[in-house]
Order: structure tokens, then C-alpha cells, then sequence
């Protein structure tokens, strides 16, 4: 795309004189147009010259002030009257006014005729097109040939550098430097000190479209920063960054630079399927791995040997966290952004945590969004290194990560183990609003075998076993039942009962056999025991539950 400033630098157009003072002459400029209707700013399209004899303003320059006005809005690049026809010289008022409102004003001399001036512009523009479009087909032939080689993104990133002949950085989507151009190894400050400045509002920006973006440079000065989007996912893109786009010299133009994206997008594309293959042969070695503690085909396999791709090490600690990525009212029903979210934040967890903790490893859980990491040393500073993690990863990208871990064991064969723990910490922590960043596994005991059972089968089954004793409303019954608790959790010691209760021991053994005539058996029987033990501890909940 040319410039004014190009255009009119041209010797061809060596007459024409601009009045106003303007600020911006690096103002793009599109297409020409001859016209003399007042109205014309409604009918043409943007960063286009006007030319015009201001016949309709002859009689009075005043009117040409809210002529001009329209022409701003509409982000016309200048306005070229010719004088001598039909006005011989141009108010200072107006073009005073010209400077104000920021319009490049254009004097054209009576004898440069406006037919022959549209035609020399619109050539210089076409011809400065084409060699632009040219010069991008030709970069595009040699990005694809990048392509093609496997080339790093780091080694296509100082390519285009080299070929655009301006600084350029590379950021993965949390914002950390992947990829840059030769110029930062000869600078004083690293490429991540231009990409630190970007804020979270710079970042929208750039995810909306290409932005320009105004940052510091290592002497505090301004300078101008070209973003744009490497839309490998819709909601977590990659980003590239163009410092002082304006010094790129002609003839590389946006286009060729946004040829160099959809090249860099291909790229990252591919690698992203090649990194998800390798996931999906870890995800199957992990569900191997947790189903060989039932799966006698599994026996006396070595699995640290057929692991050890897969970061799997010799060890006296295995311990099993499922990750997962807590939603928010905004994206909750979102099922793409949920996923987008999961990948992100298995890339993340696996370049972040291998530097802060050694031996894990991370694996995509089957048919879910979780993150399955396996621990395989035990960090003095584990917590605390987990929860930075957590809360860095919330600062760059709101993204909201829970941990439920299961115990640990020392044999690798119970890692299965771990893994149901893990699993049925992370179903509790999954019906809360707001769970902990860490949780961790406690036994719940036979009576969470019965969750999600009907009540009314509860009811009966309590009242089964325990008759009376089950729901009692008189106090006389309710000392009962409660004697009978305290029998049973001291596996039938009548001191330790009395004691507990400061009773006397024939006033135990009273309310046992009491106990004993309403449910028609003894209570030491061993098989009575549990089923009494187990009915008590139902008819708890049942008394929440129910009411």
C-alpha cells in the first residue's frame, strides 16, 4: 500500500503544492477520483485522493469548510483542487481550517488537467500494487519452502526477519517469547523486555485483528509495534510482533508480512498434530497403565521400560493429580473455549512444570478436558511451587486450574490406585463452585458406597435391621440406640462404653440386652454387627436427608 508522502515525492507530480500543514503524510493511499458533487464523501471508499475544481464552491469558500469536514470522516487521504478555472486561489481561511482538522490540502496548478493527473496516480498505484503483490508471492515461495524443510519456529521467525529487515518476536499463547529475529542477539536488551510491555488489553486488541501498539524502547523512547494473531485456535492464538514497522522498506508491504502469518500458522498447525499424536499414545499408555492392577495380561510387564519415552522413571514415589480447569458463568457452557482451554493448559503444564519439579509428567485423560500429571519424586516445596503455578497461569490467561491428588505409593503397579483416589476427588471438587486450588484424597468408608441411592430404599433397609432403633422419637429409645453406637465402635467392651457414657456397667448391659429383645438377635454376632454398624450410620443421613 503506498503513502502520500511517496506519491507526492514523485517527480512527475514535482507541481503540485501541498497548503495545509498536516501532521500524518504517511497516510495510506489507495485510489484516486475526480468529482464535483458536495455530497461525495457518502458514495467513496476510504484512503482515496479527491480531486476537484470546487465548481459547486465558486461563489463561496465558506461552504468548502463542511466539505471538508465530511472528507475526515470518511478517512480521505487528501483533497487536490485545481485553481485558475473556477476559483483562482484557495482562502487562507479554508486551508488554515484544512490544518486544523488535520486534511492534506493539494494545490493543482490551471494547467495540469485533472483527466491526465487521475490517470498518472492511479498508474503509480496500480504499478506499486503489483510489484507489492509481486514481491509477496515471491516471500510466500520462500516461506512454503521453509515449510516444507520442518524449519523451527524459532528459525522461521529470524527468516522473516531477516527478509522484512525489521525486529521481530514470536509469543506462544501465555505470552512467552518462543521465537525472534537476529537483531535481539545484538541488542542490549532481550526480546522479552519489548514483549513484557504488552498488557492484557494490548492483547485483546491484537486478538480482534493486527494492532498497532505504541511501546518503549531500551531509551525510553516510543516506538511503533505491528501485532498480529497466529490464529492456530480461535480463543488462545499465537502472537508475532513487528517492532518499527514503519522503517520496513518498499517494496514489502502488510500483505507480504500477513503471507508470513498464514505460512507460520501452517506451521504451528502441523506441529500441534504431530504433539496431539503423541499425546493420544501416552493418553493409551495411561489407561495401560492404571488398568494392570486387574488385567492379568498386564502381569510382569516392565513398565518403566516401555514408559521410559514417556518420561517414566524408577522410583519409590507415584502419585497421580487430576487437573482441571474450573469454569466461570461467562464460559461454562462454552464447549469449544472448555476444550481450547484443556489444551492450553496441558501445553503450559508441560513446559512450566518440568522446570519447577522433577520427574512429572503429563497426560490427556480419554474422552474428558482433564490433565492427568504424574508425580514421580517427592519436592520438599511442592505446595507452594504448585500454587504459584496456578495463580501465574490465572494472571496471564484467566485460566483457572484445581489439582486432586490421590495418595502416594511406592510401587509403580499402584499407580492405578492413585488414580481412582485422584478420580474421585476430582467428582467431589467438579460439584463445587469455587474448589480449593489443591485437594487431596480422604477415605469416605462403606457408607460412600450408598451415594446417589434412593432414600426410600435407605429408609427401609435401616428400619429392616434396626426396627425401633432406627428413627426413634422418645428419649428412652433414642439413650438406646445411642448406647448401642458407642457398644459397637469399642467392638463390644462394656468398660469402655460406661466409661464414655459415665454410666454404670449394669446399666450397659441392661440397655444391650434391651437392645438385643428389639432386634430379636444378638449384637456381637459378627455378621449382625456390620449390617447394625452399617444401618446406623445410614440412618445419620437419613435423618438429614429426610427429616
Amino acid at each position: 500500500m503506498s503513502t502520500l508522502k511517496e506519491l507526492l515525492n514523485l517527480p512527475r507530480f514535482s507541481d503540485l503544492e501541498v497548503l495545509s500543514i498536516h501532521k500524518d503524510m504517511e497516510r495510506p493511499v489507495e485510489s484516486v477520483e475526480i468529482t464535483e458533487t458536495p455530497d461525495v464523501a457518502n458514495f467513496i471508499p476510504e484512503h482515496v485522493i479527491i480531486l476537484t475544481t470546487a465548481m459547486v464552491f465558486r461563489n463561496g469558500q465558506e461552504k468548502l469548510k463542511p466539505f471538508l469536514a465530511s472528507l475526515v470522516k470518511h478517512k480521505v487521504a487528501a483533497l487536490g483542487i485545481k485553481v485558475g478555472r473556477f476559483i483562482e486561489e484557495i482562502d487562507p481561511a479554508v486551508i488554515a481550517y484544512a490544518t486544523e482538522i488535520n486534511l492534506p490540502l493539494i494545490k493543482i496548478p490551471s494547467t495540469q488537467p485533472l483527466g491526465g493527473l487521475l490517470y498518472q496516480m492511479q498508474s503509480y498505484l496500480m504499478d506499486s500494487k503489483t510489484e507489492q503483490l509481486t514481491y509477496a508471492l515471491d516471500i510466500q515461495k520462500s516461506f512454503s519452502n521453509l515449510l516444507m524443510h520442518d524449519v523451527s519456529n524459532g528459525r522461521f521467525v529470524a527468516e522473516l526477519g531477516k527478509i522484512i529487515n525489521a525486529p521481530v518476536i514470536m509469543l506462544n499463547p501465555w505470552h512467552k517469547v518462543i521465537g525472534s529475529s537476529q537483531y535481539f542477539s545484538e541488542s542490549d536488551h532481550p526480546a522479552s523486555f519489548y514483549a513484557e510491555q504488552l498488557t492484557p488489553k494490548n492483547y485483546e486488541k491484537i486478538n480482534e485483528d493486527k494492532s498497532n501498539i505504541m511501546i518503549k524502547d531500551i531509551k525510553g523512547e516510543e516506538i511503533q509495534v505491528l501485532g498480529y494473531p497466529v490464529k492456530v485456535a480461535n480463543y488462545f492464538p499465537y502472537y508475532l510482533l513487528v517492532l518499527k514497522p514503519e522503517q520496513i522498506p518498499y517494496p514489502i508491504s502488510e500483505f507480504a508480512i500477513e503471507q508470513a502469518v498464514l505460512v507460520l500458522t501452517f506451521i504451528l498447525y502441523k506441529n500441534q498434530k504431530v504433539r496431539e499424536f503423541f499425546d493420544i499414545m501416552k493418553s493409551d499408555f495411561l489407561s495401560q497403565l492404571i488398568k494392570a492392577k486387574t488385567d492379568q495380561t498386564n502381569e510382569n510387564r516392565d513398565w518403566i521400560d516401555l514408559g521410559e519415552n514417556y518420561g517414566l522413571v524408577q522410583s519409590d514415589y507415584y502419585r497421580i493429580a487430576l487437573v482441571y480447569c474450573v469454569p466461570n458463568e461467562k464460559n461454562k457452557n462454552q464447549i469449544f473455549y472448555r476444550k481450547e482451554e484443556a489444551e492450553v493448559a496441558n501445553s503450559w503444564l508441560q513446559e512450566q512444570l518440568p522446570l519447577k519439579i522433577r520427574d512429572v509428567v503429563a497426560f490427556k485423560v480419554k474422552n474428558s478436558n482433564d490433565i492427568a500429571l504424574l508425580f514421580q519424586s517427592k519436592e520438599v516445596s511442592f505446595e507452594r511451587t504448585v500454587k504459584t503455578l496456578i495463580e501465574s497461569l490465572k494472571t496471564e490467561l484467566d485460566i483457572n486450574l484445581s489439582f486432586s491428588f490421590g495418595n502416594p505409593y511406592d510401587e509403580i503397579e499402584e499407580i492405578s490406585s492413585s488414580y481412582v483416589e485422584a478420580k474421585l476427588t476430582l467428582d467431589e471438587v467438579k460439584q463445587q463452585e469455587t474448589p480449593d486450588m489443591l485437594n487431596y484424597y480422604h477415605p469416605r468408608g462403606l457408607i460412600s458406597l450408598f451415594e446417589g441411592a434412593n432414600d426410600e430404599d435407605i429408609h427401609y433397609y435401616c428400619e429392616k435391621v434396626l426396627k425401633d432403633l432406627a428413627y426413634p422419637s422418645d428419649p428412652s429409645t433414642i439413650d438406646l440406640r445411642k448406647t448401642l453406637q458407642y457398644y459397637l465402635d469399642y467392638n463390644c467392651e462394656i468398660t469402655k462404653t460406661a466409661n464414655t457414657l459415665y454410666l454404670h456397667r449394669n446399666t450397659i448391659k441392661y440397655r444391650i440386652k434391651q437392645c438385643e429383645k428389639i432386634l430379636g438377635q444378638s449384637v456381637k454376632n459378627p455378621q449382625t454387627s456390620l449390617n447394625l454398624r452399617l444401618a446406623l450410620e445410614l440412618s445419620k443421613v437419613g435423618d438429614i436427608a429426610i427429616g
